[in-house]
């Protein structure tokens, strides 16, 4: 973390991140797959609980990258036994609170499905499929959780390890589920449930069997109000940023059903297929957060801006290969998705996966720089970059432009969204910049100043 150039530790941190990124990608692509042969409504219902799913993993998230955040910087000041207590803790909170709220939202699941955007068509699919989400909650916030806290100690490979074996469950049952038994769209959202069960005990195992840093017990649970300052301090932005893309997902779905269930389908599949490219780039972006978080709390500063600008050097570079490539095969993504080959809905896809692949290159640095706040513990500005994207520029080029342009407007809007973000992000991170160079020589209390307390004194 600290010797190594940061151009290898990066990429030794990243590819497991990137691979387990990914993994999370295909889970939705393979239930999307798979129920899409059922036909476009039971497509677009899919599209529609994918808000629900990243509603729960909003949550978990909060949770896991905010304890990550903290555990990074007490792990750096050799403060391991509080980073312990800050694990239990997340951890065992998080999956109560979301089996609370599955709970409840079980019991309003009808009206639930119409907010989130399935029409009347998509209705009855949306409630198979969401019934069943709702049930593994518990296991999926424990996933979420677990392969934050092991990434926070640079162990990428398990949590890796913990991925994939899930995925590779999903992929298996989903035939298995939806063809073999019968149980049609249910069938792929019980697959995935399982999947998470097995990928939660997989992710488990390691902290049970003493291969962490970070020790994972009952007696270690401390609900005081130091942990949960800390938790929330950078859990809250994530939560935002997270939970504001499933609410822009939200507005976004009521708009494309307003045209029908096929630009809804076509929303939902484009949206997943260049998910694939940002969900290995924001796993590079992941991969580098541990190390600039370590330096930090070690006060290694040169190093952190070394590793940011590293990280985007190779981010913006993954983007635009794989961007390009993706853009050149869009119809033939989409028609993998659409079993009668509706040609309205391969037009209305090639055309939101070209625009996104045109301005990925700026998404994924608006990740990266996201990230460099999460990694300082620098939530406002964190809170501030995540909202532009997923909500603040997002929403309004959704309204506006669907209004103007008509479906291709709305197919726009997330292109013109990173635009926007960007011209936020610039300025933001050229001041941050700054203000670390200048840690490199100011005085002992400018340090302090910047340095939370609990990285200074490791208390």
């Amino acid at each position: 973390m600290l010797e190594d150039p940061v151009a290898k530790v990066i990429p030794l941190l990243a590819v497991p991140m990137i691979i387990a990124m990914l993994i999370d990608s295909i889970y939705n692509i393979t239930d999307t797959y798979f129920v899409s042969q059922l036909g476009t409504s039971a497509t677009a219902a899919v599209g529609v609980n994918d808000s629900l799913m990243q509603l729960i993993r909003s949550v978990a998230m909060g949770f896991g990258i905010g304890a990550s955040s903290y555990i990074s910087r007490l792990l750096g000041a050799k403060n391991y036994e509080q980073a312990s207590r800050v694990a239990s803790t997340a951890l065992l909170t998080a999956v109560a609170i979301i089996s609370a709220a599955a709970a409840i939202a079980y019991v309003f699941i009808n009206p639930m499905v119409v907010v989130l955007g399935a029409t009347q068509t998509a209705k009855p699919y949306s409630v198979q499929y969401a019934s069943w989400i709702l049930v593994s909650a518990p296991f999926t916030a424990g996933t979420v959780v677990l392969s934050q806290l092991l990434r926070s100690e640079g162990s990428t490979r398990l949590s890796m390890v913990g991925m994939v074996s899930g995925c590779l469950v999903n992929i298996g049952l989903d035939p298995l589920f939806i063809n073999g038994f019968g149980l049609g769209i249910a069938g792929a959202a019980i697959a995935t449930g399982i999947s998470k069960m097995i990928s939660c005990t997989i992710l488990l195992l390691p902290f049970l069997k003493g291969r962490t840093l970070i020790e994972l017990r009952l007696k270690q649970f401390s609900p005081t109000k130091l942990i949960y300052a800390e938790i929330v301090k950078m859990g809250i932005p994530t939560f935002l940023r997270s939970s504001m893309l499933a609410l822009s997902t939200i507005v976004l779905n009521n708009y494309a059903g307003s045209f029908g269930d096929t630009p809804l389908a076509a929303v939902s599949v484009a949206n997943k297929c260049t998910k694939l490219v940002g969900a290995a780039i924001l796993g590079l972006g992941m991969g580098f957060q541990p190390l600039a978080g370590y330096c930090w709390g070690a006060k290694q500063y040169k190093r952190v801006r070394q590793a940011f600008w590293t990280c985007s050097a190779m981010g913006i570079a993954g983007a635009i290969v794989l961007g390009t490539g993706m853009a050149l095969f869009a119809p033939r993504l989409i028609r993998v998705f659409s079993a009668t080959d509706n040609a309205e809905m391969v037009q209305i896809g090639s055309y939101i996966i070209i625009t996104q692949c045109i301005t990925m290159a700026l998404h994924v640095w608006g990740m990266i720089a996201n990230g460099l706040y999460q990694a300082l513990g620098r939530p406002i500005g964190a809170g501030v970059l995540g909202l532009s994207r997923q909500m603040i520029c997002l929403v309004p080029s959704v309204i506006v432009l669907s209004r103007l342009f008509g479906i291709y407007g709305l197919a726009s809007a997330q292109a013109v969204s990173d635009i926007l973000t960007t011209c936020v992000a610039l300025p933001m991170v050229l001041w941050l910049m700054r203000k670390i160079k200048a840690l490199e020589t100011d005085c002992e209390p400018e340090r302090e100043k910047w340095l939370p307390a609990t990285a200074s004194t490791g208390k």
